[in-house]
Protein backbone atom coordinates (compact mmCIF):
# COMPACT_ATOMS: atom_id res chain seq x y z
CA UNK A 1 0.00 0.00 0.00
CA UNK A 2 1.47 3.51 -1.00
CA UNK A 3 1.00 6.40 1.61
CA UNK A 4 0.77 6.88 5.14
CA UNK A 5 -1.31 5.24 7.80
CA UNK A 6 -4.35 7.61 8.56
CA UNK A 7 -3.81 8.61 12.00
CA UNK A 8 -5.45 12.17 11.45
CA UNK A 9 -8.00 12.38 13.75
CA UNK A 10 -5.92 10.55 16.29
CA UNK A 11 -4.96 13.43 18.96
CA UNK A 12 -7.69 15.25 20.37
CA UNK A 13 -8.82 18.77 19.03
CA UNK A 14 -10.39 21.46 21.00
CA UNK A 15 -12.52 22.32 17.46
CA UNK A 16 -12.88 19.90 14.72
CA UNK A 17 -12.47 21.75 11.24
CA UNK A 18 -14.42 20.47 8.74
CA UNK A 19 -13.31 17.70 6.33
CA UNK A 20 -11.54 18.80 3.21
CA UNK A 21 -9.89 16.84 0.86
CA UNK A 22 -6.00 18.70 1.10
CA UNK A 23 -2.35 17.39 0.76
CA UNK A 24 -3.20 16.25 4.50
CA UNK A 25 -6.24 13.96 3.34
CA UNK A 26 -3.92 12.83 0.35
CA UNK A 27 -0.98 11.61 1.91
CA UNK A 28 -3.12 8.88 3.84
CA UNK A 29 -6.44 8.88 1.89
CA UNK A 30 -5.57 5.09 0.49
CA UNK A 31 -5.11 4.21 4.02
CA UNK A 32 -8.03 5.75 5.27
CA UNK A 33 -10.88 4.66 2.62
CA UNK A 34 -9.58 1.11 2.97
CA UNK A 35 -9.83 1.10 6.90
CA UNK A 36 -13.34 2.91 6.51
CA UNK A 37 -15.48 1.93 3.95
CA UNK A 38 -16.05 -1.59 3.68
CA UNK A 39 -16.67 -3.20 0.01
CA UNK A 40 -13.78 -0.49 -0.95
CA UNK A 41 -12.16 -3.15 -3.02
CA UNK A 42 -14.78 -5.27 -3.38
CA UNK A 43 -15.86 -2.01 -5.86
CA UNK A 44 -12.32 -1.96 -7.35
CA UNK A 45 -12.06 -5.61 -8.00
CA UNK A 46 -15.35 -5.66 -10.46
CA UNK A 47 -15.29 -2.76 -12.32
CA UNK A 48 -13.26 -5.06 -14.58
CA UNK A 49 -15.62 -7.32 -14.65
CA UNK A 50 -18.52 -5.13 -15.23
CA UNK A 51 -16.92 -3.26 -18.35
CA UNK A 52 -16.10 -6.35 -20.17
CA UNK A 53 -19.39 -7.48 -19.73
CA UNK A 54 -20.98 -4.15 -20.90
CA UNK A 55 -18.88 -1.68 -22.04
CA UNK A 56 -17.14 -0.69 -25.56
CA UNK A 57 -13.21 -1.96 -25.24
CA UNK A 58 -12.78 1.30 -27.06
CA UNK A 59 -15.03 3.54 -25.64
CA UNK A 60 -14.70 7.00 -23.06
CA UNK A 61 -14.18 6.51 -19.27
CA UNK A 62 -14.71 9.06 -16.92
CA UNK A 63 -14.15 8.82 -13.01
CA UNK A 64 -15.87 12.18 -11.34
CA UNK A 65 -14.14 12.63 -8.17
CA UNK A 66 -10.74 10.27 -9.04
CA UNK A 67 -9.20 11.08 -5.87
CA UNK A 68 -5.89 8.81 -6.17
CA UNK A 69 -6.90 7.19 -9.51
CA UNK A 70 -7.56 3.86 -8.02
CA UNK A 71 -10.56 3.73 -10.23
CA UNK A 72 -8.86 4.89 -13.26
CA UNK A 73 -6.62 1.71 -13.26
CA UNK A 74 -9.37 -0.53 -12.05
CA UNK A 75 -10.74 0.41 -15.94
CA UNK A 76 -7.40 0.46 -17.06
CA UNK A 77 -7.31 -2.93 -15.93
CA UNK A 78 -10.42 -3.91 -17.89
CA UNK A 79 -9.30 -2.50 -20.94
CA UNK A 80 -6.10 -4.07 -21.98
CA UNK A 81 -5.63 -4.90 -25.15
CA UNK A 82 -8.24 -1.62 -25.87
CA UNK A 83 -7.24 1.71 -26.81
CA UNK A 84 -10.24 3.33 -24.50
CA UNK A 85 -9.46 6.73 -23.22
CA UNK A 86 -9.91 7.49 -19.33
CA UNK A 87 -10.48 10.43 -18.26
CA UNK A 88 -9.93 11.10 -14.14
CA UNK A 89 -11.50 14.76 -12.72
CA UNK A 90 -11.05 15.88 -9.58
CA UNK A 91 -11.36 19.25 -7.62
CA UNK A 92 -8.61 18.81 -5.15
CA UNK A 93 -4.76 19.32 -6.59
CA UNK A 94 -3.83 17.96 -3.76
CA UNK A 95 -5.38 13.99 -5.24
CA UNK A 96 -4.40 15.34 -8.66
CA UNK A 97 -0.76 15.33 -7.62
CA UNK A 98 -0.62 12.23 -5.94
CA UNK A 99 -3.03 10.72 -8.56
CA UNK A 100 -0.97 11.54 -11.55
CA UNK A 101 2.19 9.94 -9.96
CA UNK A 102 0.27 6.62 -9.68
CA UNK A 103 -1.45 6.83 -13.09
CA UNK A 104 2.65 7.67 -14.95
CA UNK A 105 4.06 4.60 -12.86
CA UNK A 106 1.44 2.56 -14.92
CA UNK A 107 1.55 4.43 -18.03
CA UNK A 108 3.29 1.72 -19.98
CA UNK A 109 1.57 -1.08 -18.47
CA UNK A 110 -1.73 -0.06 -20.54
CA UNK A 111 -2.59 0.43 -24.18
CA UNK A 112 -5.75 2.76 -23.61
CA UNK A 113 -5.46 6.55 -22.85
CA UNK A 114 -5.25 7.96 -19.22
CA UNK A 115 -5.01 11.77 -18.57
CA UNK A 116 -6.55 13.71 -15.35
CA UNK A 117 -7.62 17.15 -14.53
CA UNK A 118 -8.37 19.54 -11.76
CA UNK A 119 -11.60 20.82 -11.57
CA UNK A 120 -15.12 21.17 -10.75
CA UNK A 121 -17.15 17.94 -11.95
CA UNK A 122 -20.19 19.96 -11.73
CA UNK A 123 -18.49 22.61 -14.98
CA UNK A 124 -16.62 19.69 -16.85
CA UNK A 125 -17.78 19.12 -20.23
CA UNK A 126 -18.35 15.07 -20.26
CA UNK A 127 -18.87 14.22 -23.66
CA UNK A 128 -19.64 10.93 -25.57
CA UNK A 129 -19.10 8.97 -22.13
CA UNK A 130 -19.62 5.00 -22.11
CA UNK A 131 -19.15 5.01 -18.92
CA UNK A 132 -19.31 7.71 -15.64
CA UNK A 133 -17.59 6.47 -12.12
CA UNK A 134 -18.34 7.95 -9.21
CA UNK A 135 -17.09 6.06 -6.27
CA UNK A 136 -18.15 8.23 -3.33
CA UNK A 137 -18.37 11.51 -4.92
CA UNK A 138 -21.85 12.95 -5.18
CA UNK A 139 -22.00 12.27 -1.20
CA UNK A 140 -20.02 15.52 -1.15
CA UNK A 141 -21.65 17.43 -4.01
CA UNK A 142 -24.76 20.16 -2.70
CA UNK A 143 -28.28 18.49 -2.36
CA UNK A 144 -29.66 20.98 -4.34
CA UNK A 145 -27.00 20.05 -7.57
CA UNK A 146 -27.33 16.93 -7.20
CA UNK A 147 -29.94 16.15 -9.76
CA UNK A 148 -28.38 18.58 -12.42
CA UNK A 149 -25.03 16.56 -12.18
CA UNK A 150 -27.17 12.70 -12.81
CA UNK A 151 -29.28 14.54 -15.85
CA UNK A 152 -25.86 16.00 -17.23
CA UNK A 153 -23.82 12.83 -17.20
CA UNK A 154 -27.04 11.21 -18.71
CA UNK A 155 -27.35 13.38 -21.02
CA UNK A 156 -23.47 13.14 -22.19
CA UNK A 157 -23.75 9.24 -22.16
CA UNK A 158 -24.09 7.04 -25.58
CA UNK A 159 -27.25 4.75 -25.66
CA UNK A 160 -26.14 1.96 -23.50
CA UNK A 161 -23.78 3.90 -21.41
CA UNK A 162 -23.04 3.06 -17.97
CA UNK A 163 -22.90 5.23 -14.55
CA UNK A 164 -21.62 3.78 -11.51
CA UNK A 165 -22.69 5.57 -8.39
CA UNK A 166 -21.23 4.58 -5.36
CA UNK A 167 -22.34 6.28 -1.75
CA UNK A 168 -22.29 6.21 1.60
CA UNK A 169 -26.55 5.87 2.08
CA UNK A 170 -29.04 6.23 5.28
CA UNK A 171 -32.10 4.73 6.18
CA UNK A 172 -35.22 6.07 6.83
CA UNK A 173 -36.24 3.26 9.72
CA UNK A 174 -34.20 4.96 12.35
CA UNK A 175 -33.13 1.47 13.97
CA UNK A 176 -32.02 0.63 10.86
CA UNK A 177 -29.97 3.13 10.26
CA UNK A 178 -28.57 3.01 13.94
CA UNK A 179 -27.90 -0.54 13.98
CA UNK A 180 -26.07 -0.16 10.49
CA UNK A 181 -23.60 2.54 12.13
CA UNK A 182 -22.24 0.79 15.34
CA UNK A 183 -22.00 -2.09 12.73
CA UNK A 184 -19.78 0.67 11.02
CA UNK A 185 -18.12 1.90 13.90
CA UNK A 186 -17.15 -1.65 15.52
CA UNK A 187 -15.50 -2.28 11.86
CA UNK A 188 -13.74 0.89 12.01
CA UNK A 189 -12.49 0.05 15.35
CA UNK A 190 -11.77 -3.94 13.79
CA UNK A 191 -9.21 -1.90 11.76
CA UNK A 192 -7.20 -0.16 14.69
CA UNK A 193 -9.23 3.15 14.75
CA UNK A 194 -9.60 4.47 18.39
CA UNK A 195 -12.90 6.00 19.35
CA UNK A 196 -11.71 9.25 19.32
CA UNK A 197 -10.74 8.95 15.85
CA UNK A 198 -13.99 7.98 15.40
CA UNK A 199 -15.84 10.60 16.74
CA UNK A 200 -13.87 13.33 15.76
CA UNK A 201 -13.92 12.01 12.06
CA UNK A 202 -17.62 11.74 12.57
CA UNK A 203 -17.47 15.57 13.74
CA UNK A 204 -15.74 16.82 10.82
CA UNK A 205 -17.41 15.34 8.72
CA UNK A 206 -20.68 16.23 9.56
CA UNK A 207 -22.79 18.57 6.99
CA UNK A 208 -19.44 17.92 4.61
CA UNK A 209 -20.87 14.24 3.60
CA UNK A 210 -24.79 14.28 3.50
CA UNK A 211 -26.17 10.83 2.43
CA UNK A 212 -29.53 9.98 0.66
CA UNK A 213 -31.58 6.75 0.97
CA UNK A 214 -31.18 4.35 -1.38
CA UNK A 215 -34.71 4.74 -3.33
CA UNK A 216 -33.76 8.82 -3.23
CA UNK A 217 -30.79 7.60 -5.38
CA UNK A 218 -32.74 5.49 -7.49
CA UNK A 219 -35.10 7.94 -8.01
CA UNK A 220 -32.91 10.22 -9.13
CA UNK A 221 -31.46 8.32 -11.53
CA UNK A 222 -34.97 7.26 -12.92
CA UNK A 223 -35.98 10.85 -13.26
CA UNK A 224 -32.89 11.28 -15.32
CA UNK A 225 -33.44 8.89 -17.86
CA UNK A 226 -31.59 5.54 -16.97
CA UNK A 227 -33.77 2.43 -18.25
CA UNK A 228 -31.92 0.41 -15.32
CA UNK A 229 -30.97 0.94 -11.98
CA UNK A 230 -30.32 -1.32 -9.64
CA UNK A 231 -27.89 -1.55 -6.58
CA UNK A 232 -24.99 -3.89 -7.62
CA UNK A 233 -22.89 -4.34 -4.29
CA UNK A 234 -23.83 -3.17 -0.63
CA UNK A 235 -22.11 -3.61 2.76
CA UNK A 236 -23.43 -1.97 5.36
CA UNK A 237 -24.52 1.44 4.38
CA UNK A 238 -22.17 1.69 1.60
CA UNK A 239 -23.87 1.36 -1.67
CA UNK A 240 -22.90 0.71 -5.02
CA UNK A 241 -25.55 1.68 -7.74
CA UNK A 242 -25.63 0.75 -11.10
CA UNK A 243 -27.65 2.84 -14.09
CA UNK A 244 -27.35 2.20 -17.97
CA UNK A 245 -29.17 4.13 -20.22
Amino acid sequence: MNGSKDQMFGVPRTVTEKFRFDAEVAAIFEDMISRSVPGYRQILQMLPSLIRCCAPPQGRYYDLGCSLGAGMLAMAEALRGGKGTIIGIDNSAAMIEQASQAIARCADTYECDLSMQCADILDYPIESADMVLMNFTLQFIELEKRDYLIRKIYDASEPGGILIVSEKVCFADPETNRTLIDIHHQYKADQGYSQLEISQKRDALEDVLIPETIDVHINRMRDAGYRIVTPWLQNLQFVSLLAIK
